[in-house]
């Protein structure tokens, strides 16, 4: 099993609408990828770095679980423009992508 994990980083001047992603954005998502083998998502929303009261080094996370790469694969060569597209509905951060295999 793969995750893949988009990072949104928190950074002077940048926005980031968590209302539009997690209503919106997330649902197209899970539309356009479940017959691609996804099985699941997660949004996490930054509070604060490690020290109270400080800014997060991250605006939000999501994270997409597909049983193995091809899947994940398959799924952006089909729809990749489109959901790449919609990010700036909600954020002007560059997203950070990461695909990791889940050990445990």
């Amino acid at each position: 099993m793969i995750r893949v994990t988009i990072l949104y980083p928190h950074a002077d001047g940048t926005r980031f609408d968590l209302s539009y992603y997690t209503r919106r954005h997330m649902p197209l998502v899970a539309e356009r990828l479940k017959s691609f083998g996804l099985t699941g998502t997660e949004v996490e929303r930054g509070i604060n770095a490690s020290i109270a009261g400080t800014p997060p080094p991250f605006h939000c996370i999501g994270h997409l679980l597909f049983g193995n790469p091809e899947q994940y694969q398959a799924g952006m060569k089909a729809h990749g423009k489109e959901l790449a597209a919609d990010i700036v509905n909600f954020t002007n951060a560059k997203p950070i992508i990461q695909v990791s295999e889940i050990l445990g």
